[in-house]
């Protein structure tokens, strides 16, 4: 059984997406998903990703800086992590590292002192090194790097 698909005009999928933009910063690889989603054609995606940049609804430098922001103060993420996600939304690698600049490194290391003592107080009693490992890998999964951490556990 097919389900049936709303089509949508130019005009009409150009204000749908003014609407998503507008809630929210978007990369250009998630509007070109949510156009190619609605059944668009690849020249109307074109005409209307353009229409979103020039009226700046649209603006992969600002959706960077906004997802660094985001990831590291509320989810507590490294910087590899935060990388790979926006590696993920196909973000220029230029874009990604002047986006990395909205970290403060002293903020960044108060961050891994943080997840360090939260971590400490979740284990339970057990031998020092493997307290450590378990801290360790807590930090890899949140996407910091051994040389960035390893001067916090000793």
């Amino acid at each position: 059984m097919q389900k049936k698909t709303k089509t949508y005009t130019v005009e009409e999928a150009q204000k749908k997406l003014e609407a998503y933009c507008a809630y929210q910063d978007r990369s250009h690889y998630q509007v070109e998903k949510k156009l190619r989603e609605m059944s668009m054609i690849p020249e109307a995606i074109d005409m209307i990703v353009l229409h979103l940049i020039n009226e700046n609804f649209l603006n992969e430098e600002r959706f960077a800086k906004v997802y660094v922001r985001g990831k590291f103060r509320h989810k507590q993420w490294g910087k590899q992590k935060i990388i790979q996600g926006l590696k993920q939304h196909y973000i220029h690698p230029k874009l990604i590292e002047k986006a990395l600049q909205e970290i403060e490194p002293e903020a960044y290391r108060e961050s891994i002192e943080n997840l360090i003592q939260k971590k400490k107080k979740t284990l339970l009693s057990g031998n020092a090194y493997q307290n450590k490992q378990k801290i360790m890998r807590y930090l890899y999964q949140k996407g910091y790097r051994f040389e960035e951490f390893v001067d916090f556990l000793e």
